[in-house]
């Protein structure tokens, strides 16, 4: 090794190139935040840098400093230049816009993030590094192209994007592309993270007035800066490796990605994507759900500053036992995690109350559903009630949209309750009847449902039924909005986009799901919900919504459930008025809705907001048989019967025996 960074050196000073600084990733775990690793490295960004043997290259007057090897031409105006090594390919930089954020230990971050389950565990739990052979790229002809490279790169200017970039080199191709690099905003050298405040949580107020009529969206999917690449590539992707097309979908043109996050020993993986007709289009809106989930799942962007009990927070808090905890069974078994108790110590973060105009505390967990500390967690919360969008107020609206179709959908299916038909012909959009025509052909009936329960917003339940009754037998989905028309087509895409494989995917994995329909016990994690139901025999369970005794005759027209505002307009022209009045709706029913900004620092910059909504006393939703709160929650035995659709408050034996199959 000493003789190539020699060679490196010697060709740097030849061209004319930049000082550089060449280190290697992969020898320590950059997600270490010690205060010695970070001091140690301040030079190179990071703990993750090369130890080989200098003597070479300090014979040829290159300097060491710190764990990198300074080489090439004097440091004079600008920092020396990244250059990192691993394997069979090099990786220069980040080059930043000047007072841009993005540094090297962002990119080290970054890089560790999208390997694989085996390297990250080897780094992250297991012990130090050592050599296992000769480097076989440490030629001269790879020192030339890495210094001409070098060159190159020091000669174009900055990004004018919103995003760093780095250079991929192929040692063995020399074949080089060109990465955006999103910062952390977690790293510890140029991470800044907000303070939480109750003042810094109240909305911003501002005007969001929609891009078109007719949508509910304050910009152009198209009109966002969002370089997908920044966010799916096998080198420092935020949202993961990459992004995959699903070519066996033959309903949608949809995308997969995934991204690991540590929980202990554990790497939790969280799937992301886009369902809609364009791949293009498909990839933007995975990205967008993707980024969504990365920020929900911890609070990255801003640091949290209030701990204590319920009881010391009473008068300003969200009471948890409001929105739900698990049967007294689920402790039990479970002792990990401990039953919520108002005396117990946790963290919480601002939120606002769009009903009483004022700031709430929320309990960290139930907004950042993955935030570290077990000892914290006395549920598990999902994504429920997170949404993004181009404003606060779009952002918000389509968080409360999610929460009231979740629990119309739960207060459906455990209370056995029939809903009326909706002809999906009636729909004014030819893509949506066509949709229902191109699922006919794979052999599923898409019915829908009108599920409103509580509230005049209009909710749609979704369901694709194998015409014969066979493996892959049904799927369902759901959405809400000011729009019916809308709130169909977001059912239809969940049911258009799971029916196609449902059928494979049910002999695939007939031993298992079978096991799972004969012990809802063994229901465990979110993917099991829906695809159990692909299990002929599961169909039963539904059929008091699709054989319901004393059905109308006629389903009626989506129009029906359209809701004019006093002006008789199905929705304004601001979403700030259609967040309002859906507050106000929920509000009428004594429900609080509370909103926590979780907006990343990377989303900000693109212009885009992400929010948790939360309506404590709805009835949330959870994956896995024994985590199902709305069970036992006082919503599930009084919402039918106080919206007149039951003559009694209902019974445990009421309920639904069969697990959600909500996706």
């Amino acid at each position: 090794m000493g003789d190539f960074t020699a060679r490196l050196d010697r060709a740097l000073r030849d061209f004319g190139g930049p000082a550089v600084r060449l280190a290697a990733l992969g020898f320590t775990d950059a997600f270490q935040e010690d205060a010695e690793g970070d001091s140690g490295n301040a030079a190179t960004g990071g703990s993750g840098a090369a130890r080989p043997d200098a003597s070479g290259a300090d014979r040829e007057g290159a300097a060491r400093t710190g764990d990198a090897l300074l080489l090439g031409g004097p440091v004079t105006g600008s920092a020396p230049l990244p250059v990192w090594l691993y394997g069979r390919h090099a990786v220069l930089g980040p080059v930043t816009a000047e007072g841009a954020p993005g540094c090297a230990r962002c990119l080290e971050r970054r890089w560790q993030a999208v390997r694989s389950v085996a390297l990250r565990d080897a780094l992250e739990l297991g012990g130090g590094t050592r050599t296992a052979g000769s480097w076989p790229f440490a030629t001269a002809l790879v020192a030339d192209t890495l210094a001409a490279l070098a060159c190159a790169v020091a000669q174009v200017p900055p990004p004018e994007g919103p995003f760093a970039e780095i250079r991929l080199l192929d040692l063995a191709s020399l074949a080089v592309r060109r990465y955006p690099l999103v910062p952390d905003p977690e790293c510890p050298r140029c991470g800044v993270r907000e303070q939480d405040t109750a003042e810094a949580a109240r909305p911003p107020g501002e005007p969001s007035p929609k891009h078109r009529t007719g949508t509910f969206r304050t910009r152009a999917l198209e009109s966002y800066r969002l370089p997908v690449a920044a966010f799916a590539n096998p080198v420092c992707g935020a949202l993961g490796p990459s992004l995959v097309q699903d070519v066996s979908s033959t309903s949608t043109s949809a995308t997969i990605g995934c991204f690991s996050m540590r929980s202990g020993e554990y790497l939790r993986e969280t799937f992301w994507g886009g369902h809609t007709n364009s791949f293009t289009r498909s990839a933007r809106v995975g990205v967008l759900e993707g980024l969504e989930r990365y920020a929900g799942m911890r609070a990255r962007g801003r640091a949290l500053t209030v701990r204590g009990s319920l009881n010391e927070h009473r008068a300003q808090a969200v009471d948890p036992r409001q929105v739900g905890l698990y049967a007294p069974e689920f402790y039990r078994d479970n002792p990990r995690v401990r039953p919520f108790d108002p005396d117990r110590e946790i963290p919480w973060v601002w939120g606002w109350s769009l009903r009483d105009n004022e700031p709430r505390l929320v309990p960290e967990i139930l907004t950042y559903y993955h935030a570290p500390g077990l000892e914290n967690r006395f549920v598990q919360e999902s994504s429920n009630g997170c949404a993004s969008g181009g404003s606060w107020a779009e952002a918000a609206y389509f968080g409360l949209m999610e929460v009231v179709e979740r629990d119309a959908f739960l207060l459906t299916w455990y209370g056995q309750q029939p809903l009326p038909e909706i002809d999906p012909a009636s729909s004014t959009r030819p893509a949506t009847r066509a949709m229902v025509d191109r699922l006919a052909m794979y052999g599923y009936r898409a019915r829908f449902f009108d599920t409103r329960i509580s509230f005049p917003v209009p909710v749609v339940t979704a369901v694709a039924e194998r015409f014969d009754g066979g493996p892959g037998r049904m799927c369902f989905g759901a959405g809400a909005g000011l729009d019916p028309e809308s709130a169909l087509d977001s059912a239809l895409c969940e049911i258009a986009t799971d029916a196609v494989n449902l059928q494979d995917r049910t002999v695939r994995d007939e031993d298992r799901l079978r096991a799972m329909a004969a012990d809802f016990d063994q229901v465990t994690a979110l993917h099991d919900h829906p695809l159990v139901y692909g299990v002929p025999e599961m169909g039963r369970y539904a059929d008091f919504l699709l054989r319901a005794p004393g059905a109308a005759p006629d389903p009626r027209p989506l129009a029906d459930l359209a809701w004019p505002d006093a002006q008789g307009r199905e929705a304004a022209p601001d979403l700030g008025e259609d967040l309002a009045r859906c507050v106000g709706a929920v509000a009428e029913r004594g429900f609080d809705v509370v909103v926590v900004d979780q907006s990343l620092p990377e989303q900000r910059r693109l212009g885009l907001h992400t929010v948790s909504v939360l309506v404590p006393g709805l009835l949330p939703i959870d994956f896995g048989w024994s985590r199902q709160r709305a069970r036992t929650m006082p919503r599930m035995r009084t919402a039918l019967h106080e919206a007149g659709l039951r003559d009694r408050e209902l019974l445990p034996e009421d309920l639904n025996p069969a697990p959600h199959p909500f996706p």
